[in-house]
Order: structure tokens, then sequence, then C-alpha cells
């Protein structure tokens, strides 16, 4: 019975994960190729999303593994080493690369005067190691004996200890998820403030107290950009909040159960934050532009 349990549960994960990953693939693909292929696109701003993008197929690479990691399954070491070390590295460098990604476009908009200037841009290599060398070496940790763990359970759902889990979720993810949410909304406060003077430039200019057309386009547009922003984080992040937040409340419960609700929150809350590269390229033609051509040159044929 836990046998055959086990396979429906394996099936019900590569059934959710297989065509959200396969389209996590194939989309950044053709941004990278776009990226790739537009020598006007190469500069630094670009390489750092180009290393996101890295990261990001990686994710959906790893995307099937990683509810698998929530499955009670006899490993060998070298195996769940595998298994569960190597798909964290992949989640963390990808929200490291993320984080770093807004914080250069946020400096691009808060401090334009200084923004060729940043340390970032001077030490490109340097900044690549850090988006991509403290993930693996915190995801390895359990490894080299994290918190005086010896002769651990490898057939154990609960590979990590839970104050390693804990460290991860509140020290790293939480805090990363809020420092971006932060910088958007400052940047949509600053576009803001910004429209502001500009109406009112312009109403001194024409000497009328009334919106013109203009200022009700740009107000228009405003709306579109922070439904859109306020959208994107409600379909993209909430669904994974939520799957922290049961994981962590299994660890409290103390519970080795597979639970299908677990399985599909953590496939959908997973997926779902690997999305948001996705909509940032996506969203900007030079990127697509090069498969929108390709696709034009074949239906012509």
């Amino acid at each position: 019975v836990m046998a055959h349990a086990l396979v429906s549960m394996e099936n019900l994960i590569y059934i959710i994960t297989v065509p959200l990953s396969t389209s996590i693939i194939l989309a950044n693909l053709v941004i990278i190729l776009g990226i790739s292929c537009n020598r006007q696109l190469h500069n630094t701003p670009n390489y750092f999303f180009l290393s996101l993008l890295v990261a990001d197929m990686c994710t959906g690479v790893a995307l099937p593994f990683i509810p698998l990691m929530g499955l009670n399954r006899e490993l060998s070491f070298s195996s769940c080493l595998v298994a569960h070390i190597f798909p964290n590295f992949l989640f963390l460098a990808f929200l490291s690369n993320l984080v770093m990604v807004h914080y250069e476009r946020y400096i691009c908009i808060v401090d334009p005067l200084h923004y060729n200037t940043l340390w970032m841009h001077r030490h490109f290599s340097l900044a690549l190691l850090i988006v991509w060398a403290p993930p693996l070496l915190f995801a390895s940790l359990p490894a080299f004996g994290w918190s005086n763990w010896s002769g651990p359970d490898w057939n154990d759902w609960r590979v990590f200890p839970n104050a390693f889990i804990y460290l991860e979720v509140y020290g790293l993810v939480l805090p990363a998820i809020l420092l971006i949410a932060g910088m958007i909304g400052r940047v949509l406060w600053i576009t803001r403030g910004q429209m502001k003077d500009i109406c009112r430039l312009h109403r001194a200019v024409e000497r009328g107290n009334q919106a013109s057309d203009q200022e009700q386009r740009l107000n228009l547009r405003y709306t579109r950009c922070l439904v859109a922003v306020s959208l994107t984080f409600l379909a993209c992040w909430v669904p994974y909040l939520i799957y922290m937040h049961v994981c962590i409340a299994f660890l409290i419960i103390d519970t080795k159960q597979n639970s299908i609700t677990h399985i599909v929150l953590s496939c959908i809350g997973i997926g779902s934050m690997a999305v948001v590269p996705m909509v940032l390229g996506l969203a900007n033609k030079q990127y697509t532009e090069p498969a929108f051509k390709l696709l034009q040159k074949l239906r012509d044929r």
C-alpha cells in the first residue's frame, strides 16, 4: 500500500511539474537567444539578467525534483545529496540572482547619476561570484555536518535539520522576497511622484486647471502598471509564500505523512515563483524580437 501511494504521489508530481518545467525552460531559452542575437543588448545590466535567466532555467530543470524531496524514499547517501542539495542550491541561486537584478534596476531609477559607477558594474565577476557561490555554500552545509548532525536517516523526508530549514526560510528566503517587494514599491512611489511633477509642469505650460488628455493617458498608464505589478506579485509570490508556511507547519506538527495538498502546493508554489523572470523578459520587446522575426519567417515560408 505504501509503495502504491508513493508511486501515485510521484505520478502526480510529474503531471503537474513536467508541463510547467518545459514551459519555463523554453521561455528562458527564447529570451536568452534574444539577448544573445542582439549586440545592442550586450551590456552589464543584461548580463545580470542573463545570469538570472540561466538560474531560472536550471530551476525549471530541477522543478520536478524539488517536490520529490518531500517523499519518503530509500536513497543512498550520494543520491540523497544530489536529490536534496543540488535543487536547493539552484533555488537559492535563482533567488540571489533575482535580488541582484532588482537591486541593479532599483539603483538605476533611484540614483541614476551614480548608476554607471556601481561596484557591480566595475567588478562584474565578483558580483556573479556573490550570487552563485554563497547559495552553493549554504545548500552544502548539511553535507558537512550542520549543527553537529551525524548519522542522519536518509530515508526520512526531513533530511535537513529543522534549524537549517528555519534559517533558510526566515533568514534568507523571506527577507529576499520582502526586499524585492520593498524595491518595487519604492520604484512605483518614485514613478508616481515624477508623474505628478510632469502633470504639474504640463498644466503650468498650458495654463489650465483641468486634466488634459495627456495627463489622463499618463494616469491610465500608471494605473495599468500598478495593476500589472500587483497581479504579478499575487500570482507569482503568494502561492510560494503559502507553500513555504505550509512546509513550516508540517515541521511543527512533526508529521511524516505525504499530503496531496502539500505536494500540489510545492509544485504550484515553486513553479509560480520561477515565472517571475519570464514575466520580466517577455514584457521587453527587445528580448523577444528575434523570436518573433523567426516565427514570422517560418510563417511566410
